[in-house]
């Protein structure tokens, strides 16, 4: 075994499967090896010893000595067999790791399901987005100097005040190459972009709600209010942490940390905008509004914020106010211009997902008294009336997801969602025959059982 007083400062540590290589700092634990070297180890507990998510075999070099978490999480037989836990496992020699499998949770089950917005929600859709077709013609009289932007807007009767620059890289040549005409997409007056023919009837935007663990995903048809097609995963973010706290513990660690998680939520946006352009037979050129709710740290690292300092007393995000930015600022891969809504922040973690809650329920124009619960991995809670309301977040999602069960996973295929027990013990699998392991329902379902038997 190499003398931890060794000149040599740094160590090389192989991930299989992937044949991923890494030169780490000695001390450095194998979980941030494996996030340096680009290698997926889901770490649900965020790194504190607390679940066994993050468990990986030593295949070759000094097996590091257990940790008491070892083996509480593992038990002495795992620990026999070189199993650790990556996130406490420090690297003093040269190390080829094996990430262990985990659960194959698939299949999971995300309530995603909505009416078109009207029936739901009992009002007409005003999204803001105005389409016009018109036939502007570009300039031809030297004596009269005049531009494109000008004959565009004679023919918007003055319905349009300002202009984004991407539409106006796109105006001469569609001016002069677009017969019979052209289609101006506006945007609460101001010109988003123009576009060949005639594209009235194709107006859509996305809606999402960025949960800690799951996301969904709406496209809306902006001109019905129907829903064109839904979509939804997991977050990616998760494999730094199950839960918010884990979330900002690593944001805290470095700059990059922030980043990362940004640009993890971020591709799965775009991926979910492309399954819903596919399913619908949209193109996403004519996506032309995005909506964003979430709780508060999510709200934060859709935008690239640190949420460090949500995670501290006072507990104070960066904003609460509503904010609008172009979906080129956040890297969404969309027309430039086109605008991202995140709805306002109320507290510390209660988030814009609350206050979607609030006035999709419209909570705030009862007579009576009544509470709207969100369950998720955050949970929030509003109480009020028209006279005012109150509210306020605990976590939820470690009961729900079995992080620290040794056999706890989502409500995914193979897991024990219903339980059942009289004189016999009888259970419900989730997609399948054989069961994983058992979620938040099972666990609540079984401790029910028990204590009526």
């Amino acid at each position: 075994m190499t003398d931890r007083g060794s000149v040599h400062t740094t160590v090389t540590v192989r991930f299989a499967p992937g044949a991923r290589t890494v030169s780490v700092p000695k001390g450095t634990t194998l979980l941030r090896a494996a996030q340096q070297a680009g290698q997926e180890i889901v770490a649900t507990c965020g790194a504190r010893g607390r679940c066994r998510s993050c468990r990986v075999q030593i295949t070759a070099g000094a097996t590091p000595p257990a940790t008491l978490a070892d083996r509480v999480q593992l038990g002495d037989d795992e620990v026999k067999e070189r199993y650790r836990l990556a996130c406490q496992t420090e690297t003093w020699d040269d190390l080829s790791v094996l990430v262990a499998p985990i659960f194959e949770e698939t299949s999971f089950q995300i309530l995603a399901e909505t009416q078109t917005l009207r029936s739901a929600a009992g009002f007409i859709l005003d999204s803001g987005v105005q389409k016009a077709f018109v036939t502007p013609s570009p300039p031809s009289d030297e004596e009269h100097q005049d531009s494109d932007l000008e004959a565009l807007m004679r023919e918007l009767d003055g319905n349009v005040t300002g202009t984004s620059l991407d539409a106006l890289r796109r105006l001469p040549s569609l001016l002069r190459t677009s017969p019979p005409g052209l289609t101006a997409a506006i945007f609460e007056r101001t010109l988003l972009g123009v576009e060949p023919g005639d594209t009235r009837a194709q107006v859509f935007g996305m809606a999402f709600d960025v949960g800690t663990t799951t996301v969904v995903g709406y496209l809306v048809d902006l001109s019905g209010g129907t829903v064109a097609a839904t979509v939804s995963g997991l977050n990616p973010q998760a494999a730094f942490g199950g839960d918010l706290m884990s979330r900002i513990a690593f944001a805290q660690e470095a700059p990059a940390n922030v980043r990362q998680l940004h640009t993890r939520i971020i591709q799965l946006l775009n991926g979910q905008i492309d399954e819903a352009c596919e399913r619908a037979g949209a193109s996403r050129d004519r996506i032309y509004k995005i909506v964003v709710v979430g709780n508060t740290i999510m709200h934060h690292l859709v935008l690239g914020i640190d949420p460090t300092y949500v995670g501290q007393a006072p507990y104070a995000p960066s904003v609460r106010r509503s904010v609008q930015v172009a979906a080129s600022e956040v890297g969404l891969r969309l027309n430039p211009p086109t605008p991202v809504f995140l709805l306002p922040i109320v507290a510390g973690f209660v988030g814009a997902d609350a206050l979607a809650m609030i006035l999709s329920t419209r909570l705030y124009q009862t007579r009576e008294a009544r509470i709207a619960v969100d369950i998720g991995t955050n949970g929030e809670m509003i109480l009020g009336s028209q006279d005012g309301l109150v509210a306020c977040s605990a976590p939820a999602g470690p009961a729900l997801e079995g992080a620290q069960l040794q056999c706890g996973m989502r409500a995914a295929r193979g897991a024990i969602d219903q339980v059942r027990i009289d004189r016999a013990v009888q259970y419900h699998v989730i997609g399948a025959d054989r069961p994983l392991g058992v979620c938040g329902s099972g666990v609540l379902d079984t401790i029910a059982g028990l204590l009526d038997a």
